[in-house]
């Protein structure tokens, strides 16, 4: 792996003709620091965010313990790469043989469920363990963030309080669990979710000794400025330690774009320049997932000097798809033009969060 001092100096260097992903490990690890140090309980990263085995051990080194995975391949590379870690399987519909092999091969203890289905599978597939901390998923409001996540999982706190009950019988340890949606602009997503959380505990009669707050914790974007992380850490252990909880419950998140949103770039090519759109050498079906299939405003900059004042531009990617479309706006200089492995070559630099790392990487 290739190190360099700037995206700049990449360019002027390598004068890439393919993307390149610029790898900032410093970011990640102030990150990763900063949620151990501030947020008033256990931090596990959302693997899906970015699954690279090297933000993984990065992670691990700057003391983030915990990691919640949604997949049996989440669950195996996790433990190749953070062997001592404790993994937390949080995806609420697992197969039967994932759920076995991560609690018997891979020492998962901790199992996320949202029905009744759920919970007898995953008693059925630990043969009955005494020994597992389940975690019942609430469905919440996703109002206060830019992507919903609260449609497809969790049970809602009207029909939850059964499903409480069986699972407080079958787990050594109950946990209720929530996802506000990604990129919550608002702490108060986790005040209103809390007292959800109070509702559901309350009318289910249970001890429960976890309370995950799930993910959501936003990162700064063009037209997204959040308020500061530590409004969302205070209003969350205010509503934690209002709940009727056992004396010794725990407090979880799982941060996931929080964590590894600095962590990468990638920077790409102009190949052709059409009015305000641009034609770019990666794009939907690369690292620019986002940006083309949620209309994800990352930032960019040109990687050359220009007094030029900015303008909007759409990207198109390298494929003949017409999906292959990043519509932005993304604000760059009046005057790029396409790029060459002449001196007239012109790159770009996207912010890439939330995505796997490529195999073209380069660190700065």
């Amino acid at each position: 792996m290739r190190h360099y001092h700037s995206a700049l100096g990449l360019a002027a260097e390598v004068r890439p003709a393919q993307p390149v992903t610029l790898l900032r490990p410093h970011a990640a690890r102030r990150a990763a620091r900063y949620f151990v140090e501030k947020f008033p309980g256990t931090a596990l990263y959302a693997v899906k965010s970015n699954p690279s085995p090297e933000l993984i051990r990065l992670l691990w080194e700057s003391g983030i313990t915990h990691f919640d995975v949604a997949s049996l391949k989440e669950v195996r590379l996790v433990r190749a790469n953070a062997p001592q870690a404790t993994l937390c399987f949080m995806h609420p519909v697992k197969a039967p043989e994932a759920i076995a092999e991560a609690y018997f091969e891979h020492g998962v203890r901790t199992f996320s469920l949202d029905s009744h289905e759920e919970l007898a599978k995953i008693v059925a597939a630990t043969n009955g363990a005494t020994d597992l901390t389940l975690c019942v998923r609430l469905r919440v409001s996703s109002g206060h963030s830019k992507l919903s996540l609260a449609s497809k999982f969790g049970v809602s706190v009207e029909d939850s309080a059964p499903l409480l009950m069986a699972a407080r019988q079958a787990a050594d340890a109950l946990g209720v669990c929530f996802h506000v949606g990604s990129q919550a602009m608002s702490p108060q997503a986790y005040a209103d979710a809390m007292a959800l959380v109070r509702a559901a505990i309350v009318q289910a009669g249970v001890t429960v000794d976890v309370v995950d707050v799930g993910g959501g914790f936003p990162s700064i974007y063009p037209g997204m400025t959040p308020p500061d992380m530590a409004s969302y850490f205070q209003v969350i252990k205010t509503h934690f330690e209002a709940l009727p909880i056992s004396y010794s419950a725990e407090l979880w998140c799982e941060p996931g774009r929080a964590l590894c949103a600095e962590y990468a770039s990638v920077v790409v090519r102009v190949e052709r320049r059409r009015g305000d759109v641009l034609y770019i050498n990666d794009g939907a079906y690369g690292s620019l997932f986002d940006a083309a299939h949620v209309d994800w405003r990352f930032p960019v900059r040109l990687l050359r000097d220009s007094s030029v004042k900015p303008v909007p531009f759409s990207f198109y990617g390298p494929t003949c798809d017409d999906m292959d479309f990043m519509r932005g706006p993304f604000e760059l200089p009046a005057d790029v033009q396409p790029g060459t492995m002449s001196r007239s070559a012109c790159w770009a630099r996207t912010a890439r969060p939330c995505a796997p790392i490529s195999t073209a990487s380069s660190r700065i």
